[in-house]
């Protein structure tokens, strides 16, 4: 099994944990996903069976997250 842990410490935190919430439920191919908030922080948890699921997981979610802060900016959304 390969694991990954994501920690993202950014003023849009509460508004990237609120989007990227819904896509953890979604299946990914050999892939499971979990995030949570710790010290004003968005903590991502990924354990995928091969490189490739890791890989392809990561990548996912971090254009998830670049969308979801670049919105927020734009709209004025950001919580710091």
């Amino acid at each position: 099994m390969h694991k990954a842990t994501l920690k993202l410490l950014s003023p849009q935190s509460d508004v990237v944990l609120g989007a990227i919430s819904p896509e953890v439920g979604r299946e990914i191919p050999r892939t499971r996903v979990k995030i949570s908030s710790e010290s004003g922080q968005v903590v991502l948890d990924i354990e995928a069976s091969d490189l490739a699921a890791l890989r392809a997981a990561l990548n996912s979610y971090l254009r998830w997250i670049k969308v979801a802060e670049d919105v927020s900016r734009t709209t004025g959304e950001a919580n710091g």
